[in-house]
């Protein structure tokens, strides 16, 4: 069975760091990127099955990062993308669900919870 890839989009290097590890552990192979652009440039010449996003980060925040990305065409169009956030407000799971979020997981993360919710999504 091939190894799941995750692109991991945060500005903050610790919360990548965190990701990483937690995420290879369970066997998972994760790149990373410390925003919306750097991410939408990446997946240019990088296939993933699963991308874990934040929100607020700069250049391009999560929302944009996720509304360019859904708005490619098929390529991205039914690719799970978990946002991964301190915002937890109603407002802000509705915009994201809006632009195409798949799921939401608040920060700081449960490492079991995220395993499990990564497990059911990239499948």
């Amino acid at each position: 069975m091939p190894t799941t890839r995750i692109l991991a989009v945060d500005d903050s290097r610790s919360m990548r760091a965190m990701l990483r590890v937690t995420l290879a552990d369970s066997g998972f192979d994760v790149a990373e990127a410390e925003d919306g652009q750097a991410a939408l440039d990446w997946l240019e010449d990088n296939e993933v099955d699963l991308i874990i996003t934040d929100i607020n980060m700069p250049r391009l925040d999560g929302f944009g990062f996720i509304e360019r990305l859904r708005g490619q065409g098929r390529r991205h169009v039914n690719r799970p993308i978990l946002v991964l956030t301190t915002e937890c407000s109603v407002e802000k799971r509705a915009q994201a669900r809006a632009v195409g979020a798949t799921g939401w997981i608040a920060k700081p993360f449960d490492a079991a919870q995220l395993v499990a919710a990564v497990q059911r999504l990239a499948h």
